[in-house]
């Protein structure tokens, strides 16, 4: 593949997402840059994360009212989705997962490329107003 040249904008939109660990959407980049960006457009955002994706430099957690959840570090690790508020936090390492299926999965005979686990409920937060 060959070496993409790399804007103003896509930096400063790789960089927002790099920046959180909120795991944003682009709704949330868009509307963070674009004071500091005015001629940004939701589309250079989406079109943006999508190349990104696509290079593997971000990842897809999950989908959050309709709304792609991404996050920029791509190390294999957990996530918790609050059902409540809709925030998405990090939980742990791979390491911490004790459901590893890999090993069971390649003896018999497939061939595992990723791993998302992701656990649902409500946060803390949520919990101490007593919003769900």
């Amino acid at each position: 593949m060959a070496k993409r040249n790399y804007s103003s904008k896509r930096n400063a939109i790789y960089n927002a997402i790099c920046s959180t660990h909120s795991h944003p959407s682009a709704r949330w980049v868009y509307d963070k840059l674009k004071p500091d960006v005015p001629d940004l457009s939701l589309g250079t955002v989406y079109r943006n994360i999508a190349l990104f994706k696509e290079e593997g430099k971000i990842q897809v957690v999950c989908s959050v009212n309709g709304e792609e959840r991404i996050d920029g570090n791509t190390s294999p690790h957990p996530h918790f989705v609050c059902n409540c508020c809709g925030n998405v936090y990090d939980v742990g390492t791979e390491s911490d997962n004790n459901s590893d299926y890999s090993s069971e999965l390649s003896e018999m005979g497939f061939a595992v490329q990723s791993k998302y686990v992701l656990y649902y409920g409500i946060c803390p937060e949520c919990l101490k107003k007593n919003l769900h």
